[in-house]
This record gives C-alpha cells, structure tokens and sequence, in this order.
C-alpha cells in the first residue's frame, strides 16, 4: 500500500499525482493500493481535481487534518509505502516520480514477502 498526502493547490502534488497513477495501473493486476489522503479540501473541489486529471486511486479526505496529524506529515506531499507486515517501509517528502522502474522492483520486491492466500486463511482458520 502507498499512502500519499495531498492537494489540489499543492505545486509539487500536482507534477507527483501522474507518476502516482502511472504506478498504480502498473500494478493493477497485483495486490496493491494508493490511498491518496487529501488534505483539508472540499469533496467538490477533489472530486473535480480527480476528474480532470483522471485520478483512479482511492481518495480519501481528511477534512480537518487528523489523519496528516496520526502520521506525522508537515509538507505536501508526503508519501509513506506500507509493507505486508504493516510497517512503513519507505517514505517520502516532496514530489517524486514513482513510475520509474526501480520504484515497481522495491515495491514488487515487497509484495513477495506477503503470505499466500492459503496460509493466511489457514492461520485464521486455527483461532
């Protein structure tokens, strides 16, 4: 999972959330998700944002700021890529390009230490 705070009138949000989208059609077919946290904006205004960039990650708004305050995050964007485990495992402050290959191998590279399916079923299985 890659958690990414934003917003609209965010510069830097605005050249990162392409790269964003890029990566997550990139690894549509494979167990991952993007939330993208907007920061403090109106549901018209992200909604229009969203659509004129074809934004299709899952947003979420955090219209008072609680959740940018749980996780820490001071600048736009912030970006923090949860492991199988739960763990952030990367994070990042400021525009970055995510589309690039590297960033898919790190990212895959995690998805393999995740459980199968059927272990993990099995382990809920035995409670």
């Amino acid at each position: 999972m890659l958690v990414n705070f934003w917003a609209s009138w965010c510069g830097p949000c605005r050249e990162e959330i392409p790269s964003l989208e890029r990566l997550r059609r990139s690894l549509r077919d494979e167990p991952f998700v993007i939330l993208a946290v907007n920061e403090r904006e109106s549901l018209q205004t992200v909604r229009r944002f969203a659509s004129r960039i074809g934004l299709g990650a899952v947003v979420l708004l955090d219209r008072e700021g609680d959740a940018a305050r749980t996780w820490g995050t001071r600048e736009l964007p912030s970006s923090f890529v949860i492991g199988p485990d739960g763990r952030v495992r990367y994070s990042y402050v400021g525009a970055f390009n995510w589309s690039t290959p590297a960033v898919r191998r790190a990212i895959t590279g995690l998805m393999k230490t995740m459980p199968s399916l059927r272990t993990a079923s099995y382990l809920s299985d035995s409670k």
